[in-house]
């Protein structure tokens, strides 16, 4: 039976006739014996297999090359080498798949992340990126346990949609007609749904129906933005978490977030403890002391007029203006995180102008009880809000951005039947993974990154 890397390196007592099955990374040759270096991303580090040529002829050797697959069979026993335990001394080897030295395109140097992105098929072999999938294996099974310890409810919205949840429009179109017969105008009515359908920004309002029935819930999955951005911070295709409480306030709403975040880094030091050592040693230096800094100190909570009122004291000269009733954009929530509270900042009570229109009206009837989590390096986290669960408001509301409210007659009955206070927020996945990795593009997060112009693999 195959033996995992991991599981050998973790062994507590030498072992005959094991497997191990993985791709060689490096092959070193010295006096009838050559050196396998072999990983098979269950972890970090590699086994070395130790290969006398009594067990294999010269002319095949030559096919054990970096990128091979192989199998080796032999002893488990403890490695006079500084640095490892364990080695294996092989029996038998065969070789599962060829890598020729002269095509296979990870030799052992460093290759920059551009050209990685454009071998996505390849580039999880290398060390950075199968840390990135393992850490963001982890913080998955993380969330689920998080929540589901907390009596959560685990629930799946839809990802073909007929509402656009931000309001925004920036939406993918989805169509089973022949577009090839097609002329300019498009009759939707005829497609699949009957009407126009689109990709999901957010499961928000879905899992509002469920928490307004289950009580706590959360969503995780795919989401989509037809938002024609090339910045590092933004992809067309990414993973949204979205926790929706019922009976819960804004202040509720910013608690959680902490908690959860607080809980999620603990947890990513903890299992990953290679992975983020990887990072930290070649990456980012600074990424010990700000995960420290998110465990052990207490998220600052500012209003937005005040996070705007900093901003313009400050001698810092900005890119984009600051002013009330603009959005902040990234240099200001980094210099709020990084420079002045120097630690993770909540930010609330926006004006109602620049934000969705399902979020509750404060009694002043100019902004709304929404709430973003910054920190460092990586900005804007976690957006959430209190929902504006009085009917009356809502439409005004609704109507005040335009939206038919005869195509949000179902979010409407929530608020006819039943209506009580809830709140919930978004946590962007990929944010989180480049938040406690280190890693500043968001292409270098996501397996298969969906940008503008690109939709490969």
């Amino acid at each position: 039976m195959r033996l995992k890397v991991l599981q050998a390196l973790r062994s507590e007592n030498a072992q005959k006739d094991i497997v191990i099955k993985g791709w060689i990374r490096t092959r070193r040759d010295s006096k009838g014996f050559s050196f396998l270096e072999i990983n098979d991303g269950s972890c970090l580090k590699n086994i070395q297999a130790i290969l006398s040529w009594d067990v294999i002829s010269k002319d095949s050797l030559s096919k054990f090359t970096t990128g091979a697959a192989v199998s080796v069979k032999g002893d488990l026993v403890e490695s006079p080498g500084k640095g490892q335990k364990w080695e294996i001394q092989v029996n038998e080897i065969k070789l599962l798949g060829e890598a020729p030295a002269d095509k296979y395109p990870l030799q052992k140097k460093r290759h920059s992340d551009e050209f990685l992105r454009t071998i996505a098929h390849l580039r999880p072999r290398t060390n950075k990126y199968g840390a990135i999938n393992r850490v963001r294996s982890a913080l998955a099974f993380g969330i689920h346990k998080f929540f589901n310890e907390r009596g959560f409810f685990y629930v799946h919205s839809p990802i073909l949609t007929g509402s656009d949840c931000e309001g925004a429009g920036e939406m993918f179109t989805v169509t089973a007609l022949d577009l090839q017969k097609i002329n300019k105008q498009i009759d939707f009515t005829q497609d699949f749904f009957g009407k126009k359908a689109h990709l999901t920004v957010s499961g928000q309002l879905e899992a509002e129906i469920l928490a307004c029935a289950l009580g706590d819930v959360y969503t995780f999955g795919p989401t989509f933005r037809a938002e024609n951005s090339n910045t590092p911070r933004h992809a067309a295709e990414f993973w949204m978490l979205e926790p929706e409480m019922a009976f819960a306030d804004l202040e509720d709403d910013m608690d959680l977030a902490e908690d959860l975040v607080k809980w999620l880094v603990e947890y990513i030091m903890n299992s990953c403890e290679d992975d983020i050592g990887l990072f930290a040693k070649f990456l980012d230096k600074e990424l010990k002391n700000r995960l420290d800094l998110v465990l052990n100190s207490s998220f600052e909570r500012v209003s937005y007029g005040e996070a705007i009122h900093i901003l313009q004291k400050s001698k810092r000269s900005f890119e984009f203006p600051v002013k009330y009733g603009l959005d902040l954009q990234t240099e200001h929530e980094r210099y709020l995180t990084e420079d002045y509270f120097k630690k993770p900042v909540f930010v609330f009570d926006y004006p109602k102008e620049i934000k969705a229109f399902y979020m509750r009206l404060n009694e002043d009837q100019k902004t709304v009880a929404a709430m973003d989590l910054l920190v460092p390096k990586v900005g804007e986290l976690v957006g959430g809000s209190q929902r504006e669960e009085r009917l009356d408001v809502l439409e005004t509301r609704m109507d005040e951005v335009g939206l038919d409210k005869e195509e949000y007659w179902w979010y409407l009955d929530l608020r006819r039947f039943g209506s009580v206070p809830h709140a919930g927020f978004g946590l962007g996945f990929e944010r989180l993974i480049m938040f406690v990795t280190g890693v500043s593009n968001i292409r270098d997060v996501i397996p298969f990154p969906r940008t503008p112009k690109s939709l490969e693999f």
